[in-house]
């Protein structure tokens, strides 16, 4: 046998080896991994990582993330992407602090994130659509900016704090379960919505047309569908999202700052990516969304227990980031050959 023909036998059953296990990994990965993560925890903190306060802490901290990532997810569905999320949370975060500091009621204030992220991302669609410009990384880039501007203009560069009772409650408190069990309500608060926006993907005929357009925009327009309307309807829902990220994150800290939401879009991309969507669009699912969130999370509550610095856990997460992004174009490829 030749050299050449051992190396070709050696890079078929390499070949073949990967053609087997990225759909292994692709299905059960984010499973095996946060079984893998919270193992580790344990064997490194097994007297607090294992407690209930640890527990429902990781939740709570999750919490913004994981709506964050939420709202990604309905924009990377369609192949999109949305670079603002994070200051759309401090721009919402900072509307409801400064209304606090303004004297109006509750509703308004509750209200108020909502409304900004609502319109920031509708902005965000209406751009992508009408402007037609090639890539929504451009649109959404700018909204950053403007947002992180607008942040820091109505707060004059400095938290607020002091916000009514009912916002911290949302952020920070607990429901007793069980007799002495306490439940994060941000745990409660995710969790419906998730229920929710998986409702409108799953059984919707909106929810359709957004795996739809992700899975071949020009097909999903000869079809019928509306492609400008249903993009402008997804990134008004993913501002909304964050703006609700952004009034979990003043509850929790009881405050508004302008620097909040810093780098968390990458976070919540990470989560949707490691939750097995795909960049490329048209695939993913809400539960994984949310075991993505939860890795992110396992992940800091596992560098904080360590006290690994935060500098430190930036550079992880970076390289977190593009092991995530190679995997899916190895996906894609595997996808291709197996079509």
């Amino acid at each position: 046998m030749t050299t050449s023909t051992v190396q070709q036998a050696e890079t078929a059953r390499e070949e073949s080896l990967r053609v087997k296990l990225i759909p292994f990994i692709d299905r059960y990965g984010v499973l095996l991994l946060v079984l893998a993560m919270g193992t580790v925890s344990y064997l490194l903190e097994p007297k607090v990582f294992l407690t209930w306060g640890n527990i429902s802490n990781i939740f709570r901290q999750i919490a913004s993330n994981a709506l964050l990532a939420l709202g990604e997810f309905l924009v990377i569905l369609t192949a999109g992407i949305d670079l603002s999320v994070g200051s759309v949370l401090a721009l919402a975060m900072m509307s409801t602090a400064v209304l606090t500091k303004a004297g109006y009621p509750t509703p308004v204030l509750m209200a108020a994130p909502f409304v900004v992220g609502l319109a920031t991302g509708i902005f965000n669609g209406l751009g992508l659509t009408k402007l037609k410009l090639p890539h929504p990384f451009i649109m959404t880039l700018g909204t950053l900016n403007i947002a992180r501007g607008l942040t820091n203009l109505i707060s004059g560069g400095v938290p607020i704090s002091g916000l009514p009772e009912v916002v911290c409650w949302m952020g920070a408190g607990n429901i007793t379960v069980a007799g002495n069990v306490e439940i994060p309500v941000s745990l409660f608060v995710i969790i419906v919505a998730y229920v929710l926006v998986g409702f409108f993907l799953y059984y919707s005929r909106i929810g359709r047309h957004i795996y739809a357009i992700g899975g071949n925009p020009q097909a999903a327009r000869v079809s019928g569908i509306n492609v400008d309307r249903t993009l402008i309807l997804v990134y008004g829902l993913c501002g909304m999202l964050a703006g609700f990220s952004g009034l979990l994150l003043a509850g929790r800290t009881n405050s508004g700052f302008p620097n909040a939401g810093l780098g968390q879009e990458l976070d919540a991309i990470s989560a949707v990516i490691i939750g097995g969507a795909s960049f490329f669009g048209g695939r993913g699912s809400v539960l994984g969304v949310f075991a993505g969130a939860l890795v992110i999370g396992l992940l800091r509550n596992i560098l904080n227990l360590q006290n690994v610095q935060v500098f430190w856990q930036q550079v992880l997460i970076g390289v977190v980031i593009i092991g995530v992004v190679y995997f899916d174009v190895l996906r894609r490829r595997v996808g291709s050959m197996n079509a």
